[in-house]
C-alpha cells in the first residue's frame, strides 16, 4: 500500500464532481468509519459522513447513506463503478440487484451498461441495496477478498433501527455484515441534509461524530458480576490508547489510563489486556468468562489458546466454550494470543474483520525500553495488529492499584475517551464551547495521547489524517503559547498545545506553512554554509554526545553529509541540549520536550527541530572513530570554546556568535549554557583551568584515571524535570547557576557546592550505596573533598550544614533518638563518613573505593552491603570498626564481627560518648 492510495482513490471517485445536493425527502444514515482503509467521500456541515469508500485486501467498496443516491448523482456513479472495476473503462461485468434497477436504467446508455441480476462471484462489480443481503454474506466477503471484486451498497439504517428496538445496528443491520469488513458501518443516526461542495482533498471536520456508539450494552455484558480490577504483583501493565470510533475502555485509572479495552472491528470483536499475566488471574475469572462469551457472540465455537498462555485455560474454560491449545487458526471462533509476534498480523486482522473474536494480551513498556530511538506505535508487533482496530499499546507503565469497574452508560464527560475529548477540545478552541472541570483536568493526558497517536504516521488512513487536520486547524486558530521565563504557562489548554504543537509540526505534510502560526516572530539567524566538522570518539559502556559548536534556529532545516563508517551503526544526530521532559510540571517555562534525535541511516540526511537547538552527534557505546568528516549544509555558529583547540583570537569572534546557546568544552567536562553568560567572558582558559582541577579531584577521590572515559556534561536550563539540580548525563541545573559556573574567582574563594554534589551523584556505585539512606549523602563526599583538597575552601565555609556545631548536634540527636536507621540519611548519614574521615583521612576512602572496583559478587540488599562496607573499611585501615558502625545503628552481624576480631578495636570513636 502506498501512502497515496486512498488520496488517489478519492481523486478518481470525485473527478468532475463539484457539488452534491442531499436536499429532499430522502434522509440518509450517518456512516461510521474505522480502520485505516475507509475514507469519506461526502461529509456534511455537521461532519457526518453520507458517502464513503474503502479497500478490503485487493477488493474495493463504495457505500451510500441512502439508496436514492444511486440515481441522484449519475456522474459520481460512473466514477464509482469505474473505480470499483479497477479501470477507467471497465470491461468487466457490472451487475445490479433488482432493488437497485434504477441505476441500471440511469446508466443504460453509458459504456458501463449495468445489468440487472443476482450476485455471482464471477461479477466484476456488484451493486445492491442495504436491505437485501442475505445468505450470500460470506460469498460477498470472499468476492472482495479473493476475487478482488468491487461492491456498491446503498441504503440507510435509521428506519431499520426504529423497527428493531434493542437490536445492535452495528452488528445486525444486514448491510453491516458486509460493509463493516471494509471498515464502514451504517449507523442509526440520521444524516443532516443539504448541499455540500466537494473539496479537492478527502473531507474532514472536527465536528465529526467522535464515537460510533455508547457501548452501554457491551459493558453491561462484560461487567456482569465485576465490581473492580486490581493491578498488582509482578505483572506490570502498559497503558492502552483507545482511539478508534468503535473502541472503548473497560478498566481505566481515575485519570483515564486504560489497561483493559475492547473494540468492534468489522464483523468481529477484540479485547486487549496490557499484560498477558492477568488472563489467568482467578480474581478476574468472572470478567474473562464474560469476555470470551462476548467475543464468541453466541456461536459456541472453539476457543484457541496460544500454548504460551496455557496457564489461562482453567479460567477461560469456565466460559463453557471448548478451549484448545493451539496457534492461530482461521477456523476458530475466538483466538487468545499475545502482542509479542507480528507473524500473523494480517491474518488476525482479517479473522476479526470477518467475524472472529480476539483476546490479546501483552505490554509494550519493555519493548520501548529495549528499543531506544524506535517508534512503538509503528514498530512494536502488537500495534501492528491493534492500530487498525483503534487500540494501541503505549510504552509507559501503570502503577499497582484497585480500579473500579465503570458504570455502563455513564456520561461521556465522566469517562475518558480520546476521540470524544479531542472533539470537545476542538470545539472549545474553535467555537469557544466550555469544557467541564473534569475535561480540563484531562487535557494534559489528551496532549500525551495526541502526541502518541500522531506517531502512527498513518498518512494513508482517513481517520489519522482527519485527526491531523483537526489538530492543525486548532493550532492555526489558537496559535502556540509563547512560553518563557517571563511568560510561564500554567493552564491545561496551553499545556496541551505545547505538547501537541511539535508533534503536529513533525507529522504534517507541509510543516513550513504551519511555522508562522507556531512562532509569532520567527527570524532565522546568519548561517555558515557547508561547514565541516571532524569527529573523533572512543566510547566505552555508555553513549557519548559529541559537540559540533553548531546550532539550528527553530524550524530550520539542514542537510548533513555523513561518513560511511557511522551509517547504520547506532549513531544518531541530536538537535537540542535540553533532554529533560518537564511534561509532569504544573507550570511550564518551556515546552515539555524540546530536543529531537535522528538515527543515522543514510549518507545524506535532513534534520530539523521545531524548537531549534545545538547540534550533536551521538556515539553509541563501545565505538572508536578518528578524524571522520561530517558536512553540514547550513548551520548557525554557536559560542563554542574547546580547550587546546580554540585560540584567543577565535574566541574573540565566537563568543558573539548568534546562537542563543553556548558550550565550553574542557578536559573532562562540557558546560552548556545560555550565550549571554559567556558574551563577556574574556579568559575561558582560566575557567578551563579551574574545572580541570575540579575534575581531577573528582577522579582522584573515586580512584579512577584522571582522564574520564566520557566527559561529564552540565546543561543550564530555564526549567528542569526535578529539583534545583539533578545528576545524570547531562547534569541539569536551573538558569541562575550559569554565572557561578564560569566565575573562577568566586569558585576558588567561596566554592560551588551544588554542582559538585551532582558530580558526586554520578560517582556513586550500587556496591557501596545503601538507598535510600545514602542517596543524598555519599555524593557530598566529593563536595567536601573538592572544596578542601582542590579549592582550599574549608567545609564549614562551603556549606553551613558542615559546621562543627551542626555536625555534633546531628550526631547527638541521632543517638538520643535511639540510633534508628529510619532517620539515618542525608546530613545525619554524612556525619558517619565525616567521623571516619577525621580519623583515617581521605587516603582511606580512596583505597576503599579502589577495592570496590575489582570486587565481585557484591550482594544487593542493604544489610549485606553494610556489613561488606564495614569489613572493607576495617581491613583498609587495619582496625576493627564494628563497634563504630553498630553505634550508628548499622546491622552488623556476628559473622562480620568474627571476621574482624583479629584487628585492634576502635573503641574511642566519637559515638562512644553517647550512652
Amino acid at each position: 500500500m502506498t501512502d497515496n492510495k486512498i488520496h488517489e482513490a478519492y481523486a478518481g471517485l470525485m473527478r468532475g464532481v463539484q457539488q452534491l445536493d442531499f436536499s429532499g425527502p430522502n434522509v440518509p444514515s450517518d456512516l461510521v468509519l474505522i480502520g485505516q482503509d475507509a475514507f469519506p467521500l461526502a461529509m456534511n456541515a455537521r461532519g457526518q459522513v453520507l458517502m464513503a469508500a474503502s479497500f478490503y485486501n485487493d477488493g474495493r467498496m463504495v457505500v451510500l447513506g441512502h439508496e436514492s443516491y444511486l440515481t441522484a448523482f449519475p456522474a459520481l456513479m460512473v466514477n464509482a463503478l469505474a473505480w470499483l472495476a479497477g479501470s477507467p473503462c471497465p470491461s468487466t461485468t457490472v451487475v445490479v440487484h433488482q432493488g437497485c434497477s434504477g441505476l441500471a436504467d440511469a446508466l443504460s446508455g453509458s459504456s458501463l451498461r449495468p445489468q440487472v441480476g443476482g450476485f455471482c462471484k464471477d461479477n466484476g462489480v456488484y451493486v445492491t441495496d442495504a436491505y437485501s443481503l442475505g445468505p450470500e454474506v460470506k460469498e460477498l466477503v470472499a468476492f472482495l477478498k479473493v476475487t478482488k471484486g468491487g461492491l456498491l451498497i446503498a441504503g440507510q439504517a435509521w428506519s431499520w433501527a426504529a423497527q428493531n428496538p434493542g437490536r445492535n445496528t452495528l452488528c445486525d443491520f444486514p448491510a453491516n455484515k458486509v460493509s463493516s469488513v471494509a471498515g464502514i458501518y451504517f449507523s442509526d443516526h440520521r444524516g443532516e441534509q443539504g448541499a455540500i461542495t466537494v473539496p479537492p482533498q478527502i473531507p474532514s471536520s472536527w465536528l465529526s461524530v467522535p464515537i460510533g456508539k455508547d457501548f452501554k450494552d457491551d459493558l453491561e455484558f462484560l461487567l456482569q458480576g465485576v465490581s473492580e480490577f486490581e493491578i498488582h504483583g509482578g505483572a506490570i501493565p502498559s497503558e492502552v490508547l483507545v482511539h478508534g470510533p468503535l473502541a472503548f475502555p473497560i478498566a481505566a485509572t481515575p485519570d483515564g489510563r486504560a489497561f483493559l479495552a475492547g473494540a468492534y472491528y468489522g464483523q468481529g470483536r477484540v479485547i486487549v489486556v496490557t499484560h498477558e499475566g492477568y488472563m489467568g488471574r482467578e480474581e478476574m475469572a468472572p470478567f474473562w468468562i464474560n469476555a470470551i462469551r462476548w467475543l464468541d457472540e453466541g456461536r459456541n465455537g472453539p476457543v484457541g489458546i496460544l500454548p504460551q498462555l496455557d496457564f489461562a485455560t482453567p479460567v477461560l474454560s469456565r466460559s463453557g466454550l471448548p478451549c484448545q491449545k493451539t496457534g492461530f487458526r482461521s477456523d476458530l471462533s475466538v483466538y487468545v494470543g499475545t502482542c509479542y509476534s507480528g507473524d500473523n498480523a494480517k491474518n488476525i486482522q482479517d479473522f476479526v474483520a470477518e467475524g472472529g473474536g480476539l483476546l490479546i494480551g501483552g505490554h509494550a513498556w519493555y519493548w520501548a525500553q529495549t528499543h531506544p530511538g524506535q517508534n512503538p506505535m509503528t514498530e512494536y508487533s502488537g500495534n501492528q495488529i491493534l492500530n487498525k482496530m483503534g487500540l494501541s499499546l503505549l510504552g509507559n507503565t501503570l502503577e499497582a492499584s484497585r480500579i473500579k469497574a465503570p458504570v455502563p452508560g455513564q456520561n461521556a464527560t465522566e469517562a475518558y475517551h480520546f476521540r470524544h475529548l479531542l472533539h470537545r477540545f476542538a470545539g472549545h478552541v474553535t467555537n469557544g464551547n466550555a469544557l467541564t472541570s473534569n475535561e480540563e483536568g484531562r487535557l494534559k493526558k489528551l496532549g500525551c495521547d495526541c502526541s502518541n497517536y500522531l506517531k502512527m504516521r498513518a498518512y494513508d488512513s482517513a481517520s489519522y489524517t482527519s485527526v491531523m487536520t483537526m489538530l492543525t486547524e486548532v493550532l492555526m486558530e489558537s496559535g502556540m503559547p509563547q512560553v518563557g521565563q517571563a511568560s510561564p504557562v500554567n493552564n491545561p489548554k496551553d499545556h496541551l498545545l505545547l505538547s501537541v504543537g511539535p508533534e503536529v509540526y513533525k507529522a504534517c505534510q507541509n510543516p513550513d506553512a504551519l511555522l508562522p502560526y507556531l512562532f509569532k516572530d520567527l527570524t532565522f539567524k546568519p548561517i555558515w554554509p557547508n561547514h565541516r566538522v571532524l569527529i573523533s570518539c572512543t566510547s566505552t559502556g555508555a553513549e557519548q554526545w559529541l559537540s559540533t559548536g553548531l546550532y539550528l534556529s527553530p524550524g530550520m532545516k539542514t542537510h548533513i553529509s555523513l561518513p560511511q563508517e557511522i551509517i547504520g551503526c547506532g549513531w544518531q544526530i541530536q538537535v537540542g541540549c535540553q533532554t529533560d521532559n518537564i511534561g509532569g510540571s504544573g507550570e511550564l517555562k518551556r515546552a515539555p520536550v524540546v530536543h529531537e534525535r535522528f538515527p543515522i541511516d543514510a549518507g545524506m540526511m535532513q534534520v530539523c527541530n521545531l524548537w531549534g537547538g545545538l547540534l550533536y552527534l551521538i556515539a553509541p557505546p563501545n565505538t572508536q572513530v578518528e578524524g571522520l568528516e561530517v558536512v553540514f549544509q547550513q548551520v548557525v555558529p554557536a559560542p563554542y570554546y574547546k580547550s587546546g583547540v580554540t585560540t584567543p583570537e577565535q574566541w574573540e569572534v565566537l563568543r558573539n556568535a548568534p546562537s542563543p546557546w553556548a558550550e565550553l568544552e574542557f578536559e573532562n567536562i562540557i558546560i552548556t549554557l545560555h550565550s549571554d553568560a559567556v558574551r563577556g567572558l574574556d579568559r575561558p582558559d582560566l575557567v578551563a583551568a579551574i574545572w580541570d582541577d575540579i575534575m581531577r579531584g573528582i577522579a582522584d577521590l573515586a580512584a579512577i584515571p584522571a582522564k574520564f572515559p566520557r566527559k561529564e556534561r552540565y546543561v543550564v536550563d530555564v526549567q528542569i524535570s526535578h529539583g534545583y539540580m539533578h545528576a545524570g548525563y547531562p547534569v541539569m541545573m536551573q538558569s541562575d547557576v550559569a554565572a557561578s559556573l564560569v566565575d573562577p574567582v568566586t569558585i576558588r574563594s567561596s566554592g560551588i557546592w551544588g554542582p559538585i554534589h551532582e558530580l558526586g551523584h554520578n560517582q556513586q556505585r550500587a556496591a557501596w550505596e545503601f538507598p535510600y539512606h545514602t542517596t543524598e549523602c555519599t555524593c557530598n563526599l566529593w563536595s567536601v573533598y573538592v572544596h578542601e583538597e582542590v579549592l582550599g575552601v574549608k567545609r564549614d565555609q562551603a556549606h553551613p550544614n558542615m559546621s562543627l556545631a551542626n555536625r555534633k548536634c546531628r550526631a547527638k540527636e541521632y543517638a538520643k533518638g535511639g540510633r534508628n536507621l529510619a532517620s539515618w540519611d542525608m546530613w545525619v548519614a554524612l556525619e558517619t563518613y565525616m567521623q571516619l574521615l577525621d580519623k583515617f583521612t581521605w587516603d582511606a576512602f580512596k583505597k576503599v573505593f579502589a577495592a570496590y572496583h575489582t570486587m565481585e559478587n557484591v550482594p544487593n540488599d542493604n544489610k549485606s552491603k553494610m556489613n561488606l562496607y564495614a569489613e572493607t573499611f576495617s581491613n583498609t585501615v587495619n582496625q576493627n570498626l564494628s563497634s563504630f558502625f553498630k553505634a550508628w545503628g548499622w546491622p552488623i552481624e556476628p559473622a562480620t564481627e568474627e571476621k574482624l576480631s583479629n584487628l585492634p578495636m576502635w573503641s574511642d570513636h566519637p559515638m562512644a560518648q553517647y550512652k
